[in-house]
Formats: C-alpha cells, sequence, structure tokens
C-alpha cells in the first residue's frame, strides 16, 4: 500500500502547462493527478511534490534527493536530464552515471522508484533535431530502471503524446489533455485501478503550409525567442520559483481534486 509519495524533477513533474490556479504554483500536473488517484485507493495517502521548473540533473538531484530521502517515501518519481538535453552541448554519459547513482540510493531505501524516459519530438521541426540525444538518454534510462528495479514509464512509445494538441502554447510543456494521458500511464505502471483517462481529442486537423508556418513564427516570437534569451542571460524560469508541496501533505487541499 503506498502512503507516502514524493515527487521530483523540473516543470514535467511540477506541472507547467496544466494551468490550474487554484493549485499551488498554479499548475496541476500529471504528478498530482497521479496523487488523486493514489488517495482514492488509500485516503491516508500524504504526498510531496518537489520538483521546480527550468533546473538541470545536477540541480535536481543536489536539491532534491536529500530532502526527499529524508521523507522516507514509499513511492517516488523522478524525471531529470529534460532541459541538459536542451542545452547546446551535454555529456549525455556523464549525467547517466550520476542518475544511476540517485536512483541507486533510493531504490535501496525500499520505495518503489518510477522513471520516464523522453518524448519522441518526431513531428516538431524543432525537436526533432534533439531526437538522437534522448534517444541515447532513453537507453540509459531503461539500463538504469533494469539494473535498480525501477517501474519505467517510456512515453517515447507513447505515440499520442506527439500530438500537438497535447501540448501548450510553449510546444514544450504537456497541458492538460498531455498531462492526464501521463497520470494514466503511471498508475498503469504501477498496476493501480484508477479513472484517469485522457480525452478523445479525435483526428488532427491537416494544416496548410501557410498556416503551419504562420504558427511556427508566432511560436518563435512568443516562446523559443524570450526562452534563448534568458539562457544567454544565464536566467532559469525556476529562479524565483519554490516547490509547490515541499512537505508530505493529504492530497485533499485545495486544489488537488
Amino acid at each position: 500500500m503506498i502512503t507516502r509519495f514524493v515527487a521530483l524533477g523540473d516543470s514535467f513533474t511540477e506541472g507547467v502547462g496544466d494551468d490550474d490556479p487554484g493549485s499551488p504554483n498554479s499548475v496541476r500536473g500529471w504528478a498530482d493527478r497521479t496523487a488523486g488517484a493514489l488517495a482514492r485507493h488509500t485516503p491516508e495517502l500524504r504526498y510531496a511534490n518537489l520538483a521546480v521548473r527550468g533546473k538541470l540533473m545536477r540541480e535536481i538531484l543536489g536539491t532534491q534527493l536529500d530532502r526527499a530521502l529524508n521523507l522516507s517515501p514509499d513511492l517516488v518519481s523522478v524525471y531529470a536530464g529534460g532541459n541538459d538535453l536542451m542545452r547546446p552541448r551535454v555529456d549525455i554519459d556523464a549525467l547517466a552515471e550520476e542518475y544511476d547513482h540517485a536512483v541507486g540510493t533510493l531504490a535501496a531505501t525500499g520505495a518503489t522508484v518510477v522513471l520516464f524516459t523522453g518524448v519522441d519530438g518526431v513531428e516538431d521541426p524543432v525537436f526533432r533535431r534533439m531526437r538522437g540525444r534522448t534517444a541515447i538518454y532513453n537507453e540509459h534510462v531503461r539500463l538504469i530502471a533494469g539494473r535498480h528495479g525501477a517501474t519505467l514509464v517510456d512515453m517515447w512509445a507513447m505515440r499520442a503524446l506527439r500530438d500537438r494538441r497535447m501540448w501548450s502554447a510553449d510546444r514544450i510543456h504537456l497541458n492538460a489533455h498531455g498531462h492526464t494521458l501521463v497520470a494514466a500511464a503511471v498508475l498503469d505502471a504501477l498496476s493501480v485501478d484508477h479513472e484517469v483517462t485522457a480525452a478523445d481529442l479525435g483526428p488532427a486537423k491537416i494544416l496548410e503550409p501557410a498556416r503551419r508556418r504562420a504558427e511556427n513564427l508566432a511560436w518563435v516570437r512568443e516562446h523559443a525567442t524570450p526562452w534563448l534569451l534568458r539562457r544567454l542571460r544565464g536566467e532559469s524560469s525556476g529562479d524565483a520559483v519554490a516547490a509547490k508541496r515541499p512537505e508530505l501533505a493529504p492530497v485533499d487541499q485545495p486544489g488537488h481534486r
């Protein structure tokens, strides 16, 4: 029985893109949705979410790992490395060594550890360029999961996540549909009965080339350029953000439905 769930990571686990003014940090996300489903089975469940948007793997492991261990979870999720893969240069093998050590530390406590592969960005003209390094990262994650007996949620294999309608306007973060789909996948991987179901969006519309170009230009102007400028200034979207649930607490708090 799961009674203490702690989530570690970056914007993906914080829930960015799944806007909810009633939730801490005004975002909900797959981890909150997963915790809600778990609490319906176990009302005494306590849940903490230490994830902070924009953080690199070393920042996540350096600031969240010990805090998570101190909370003695019996279920812990961790996703780290996504922001590293978006940097111009990244040593994926070195990241994997650090990740392996951290996952081994968590698994040694006896907790169930949940890991994630990265999403296949083949349908996006920008993120398609990251496909090779994401695939290498994913192979490391699969090996780490197997080595430590972790539960793996293979987002690379989730073809529905290639649909842009699962993503927010910035094309970097999942929206409510995407986060719901991931929550259902996590619960399935844990063999938990649940009623979390992603919306059936139907067939995607095929955009005319001119419309597609216009949308791409708008994305560059409104999202890609500001992101690049922050990177050039050495700023992160998480610099002024704190973990939204730093301590274990009941899930049935305002904003956690």
